[in-house]
């Protein structure tokens, strides 16, 4: 054939004699059986504990001290806030120190909202809190990290109301109704 008519002469493939074709199959039944070896080697090391062996030095199987799992669930789960706040609670009087943590003792924590709820024993210490609360929202915040408490509600004594007596006010509650 010429050049001119555009197609070109492809090259001979040898024909595969039958000792060729059978060791493609020897070499392909060959990869299939390691395979189904291997899966079956990986399946008996799932059920004996992921083929790890025990040994000296660590690995994924080993106790953990308390202290480390603990932190470990606190932040697998995301609570490293309340856990905080949680501490904080514990350390109030190391905090804020010891007169004010005799009359004002935290409540709660609204995560939400960053806001801390204290409840304090009298309206003076109330209002004593009310006006250091700037200073110890930025001390919670220098050891919680910042932003965890935005604000820090105060809560004076609340008792239960009077309704009854000679001299009552319309409206009044009692002796209580001058707290907070």
């Amino acid at each position: 054939m010429s050049e001119a008519s555009g197609s070109a002469e492809q090259p001979k493939v040898p024909e595969s004699s039958g000792v060729d074709l059978a060791r493609v199959a020897l070499r392909a039944a060959k990869e299939q059986a390691k395979a189904r070896g291997a899966a079956a080697q990986q399946k008996k090391q799932a059920r004996r504990g992921g083929g790890l062996r025990s040994g000296a030095r660590a690995d994924g199987r080993d106790p953990l001290p308390l202290g480390a799992a603990i932190n470990r669930l606190i932040s697998e789960r995301g609570w490293e806030t309340p856990a905080a706040v949680g501490g904080v609670m514990g350390r109030w009087p190391q905090i804020v120190g010891d007169d004010l943590a005799n009359h004002c003792v935290p409540q709660s924590y609204d995560e939400t909202e960053a806001v801390l709820t204290v409840q304090c024993d009298s309206t003076a210490w109330a209002t004593q809190l009310r006006l250091l609360a700037p200073q110890l929202v930025a001390r919670l915040n220098a050891d919680l990290g910042q932003g965890t408490v935005r604000l820090i509600k105060v809560f004076g004594p609340s008792g239960p109301p009077q309704r009854y007596g000679r001299l009552r006010a319309p409206g009044s509650t009692g002796p209580g109704d001058t707290y907070g």
